[in-house]
């Protein structure tokens, strides 16, 4: 059973086909939609191509950034685990030369691990 098969148990985990659906105006011809991770009101969106970071903004929703990364400008990245006291996990992804990196907050509903593998099978692979 491969990566995407094993993610679709977890409770924060979107299927490609419901992305599709919601966010399919942004794919490029050929670009296939993989696996996303809802956190609140945010997605993150894994293609074939890139990673597609979608923050809802506003009190109503209406108003949406779509922040785009290819996975070649990627550097790195790191994951910090939630503790007992801290109930928020925590993924930082550093693109091309930049020094601060791009900080997202987890609950415990998505796993963390998921997410850095996902990351990994892309960005290393």
């Amino acid at each position: 059973m491969g990566i995407l098969s094993r993610l679709l148990g977890n409770a924060g985990v979107v299927t490609a086909d419901k992305l599709t659906e919601d966010y399919g105006q942004l794919l490029a011809e050929t670009e296939v939609i993989e696996v996303g991770f809802k956190v609140i009101r945010d997605t993150f969106i894994f293609t074939d191509k890139r990673l597609v970071l979608v923050n809802i903004q506003g009190l109503t929703g209406k108003k949406a950034e779509y922040l785009s990364i290819p996975y070649n400008k990627i550097t790195r990245f790191s994951i910090e685990t939630a503790g007992h006291f801290d109930l928020d996990a925590e993924l930082k992804i550093w693109i091309g030369s930049d020094q601060t990196p791009l900080a997202k907050k987890f609950n415990r509903k998505v796993s963390i691990y998921d997410v850095q593998n996902v990351l990994a099978k892309h960005v290393l692979g």
